[in-house]
């Protein structure tokens, strides 16, 4: 379901009666390429668990070209949270579930418009916490270009290969060289994750095993979010690979979801409205 220029899934629990004053709401930030029957599978975790679950998936052209479709993205994220308040579930509990670096961008704009101080509105938002799975990864050219192969599969045009891989090296390899510069403008989404004004509970789900995002990249940012007094919790799967820690872990991977997931609910409103006044 979704409208003309949003396409987005919405499922709702069954169950009439899950232990949570609000149903809780899971927003699903999908990977570039990811197909919703991908988000799908991720949707029963949490619609068992007496959920309302939003899917979706920014398109990869915004997410591997962002330089060209960064406007594009920011749009999105300001489209999906108007989602949110049109179904009227912005009150209830909400958690956003991220995937690789293709949801994390997409999240990223999403913090940075809830926390710009002239969408006074946003604030109403409840939001309690983030779960990163494969995500977040720092200028991994050989990655990129990885993942960016996998998204253009045998389906996809072959002119259209031809001229989006060698463009999105170049692209890369300019913003490597030219970010001395350009930070002071804009910084990269890893970057602005560093500094993300955010003060809710994370949970980063990680292996070593990822040969698109690197652990390292992962295990930095997970120790700068510490520095700042966040609640952060993390998981290293070990022999997992990217976006696939559910399907070789399933139960220990939906068992830490959800635990998380009511953890960060027993928060007190009075933490969530210190945060939001603080920063």
């Amino acid at each position: 379901m979704g409208d003309a220029e949003l396409e987005y899934t919405i499922v709702f629990p069954d169950l009439t009666d899950s232990g949570f004053k609000e149903d809780p709401v899971i927003i699903l930030l999908g990977w570039g390429g990811c197909k919703d029957k991908h988000l799908a599978k991720y949707s029963y975790i949490y619609k068992n668990q007496g959920c309302i679950v939003l899917r979706y998936t920014a398109p990869w052209r915004q997410i591997f070209f962002p330089g060209i479709f960064s406007k594009s993205l920011q749009c999105t994220a300001r489209k999906l949270l108007d989602v949110v308040f049109d179904i009227g579930i912005e009150d209830h509990p909400i958690l956003f579930h991220v995937f690789s670096n293709g949801g994390c961008m997409l999240y990223r704009h999403i913090v940075e418009i809830q926390y710009n101080k002239t969408e006074t509105y946003l604030s109403k938002l409840n939001v309690v916490g983030t779960i990163f799975d494969s995500t977040p990864g720092n200028r991994n050219l050989q990655g990129s270009i990885t993942a960016l192969y996998a998204v253009l599969d045998s389906s996809t045009n072959v002119f259209v290969k031809c001229i989006a891989i060698p463009t999105f090296v170049l692209i890369v390899l300019l913003k490597i060289l030219l970010y001395p510069i350009t930070q002071f403008v804009s910084l990269s989404f890893y970057d602005a994750l560093k500094v993300d004004p955010s003060r809710w509970p994370q949970l980063f789900l990680y292996s070593k095993a990822d040969k698109i995002i690197s652990y390292k990249d992962i295990e930095a940012m997970i120790k700068i979010r510490k520095l700042l007094n966040i609640q952060v919790q993390s998981v290293d799967f070990n022999t997992s690979q990217h976006v696939n820690h559910f399907r070789e872990f399933p139960e220990k991977y939906s068992t830490k979801c959800i635990s998380f997931l009511k953890e960060c609910i027993r928060q007190t409103p009075l933490t969530r409205l210190f945060d939001k006044r603080n920063f």
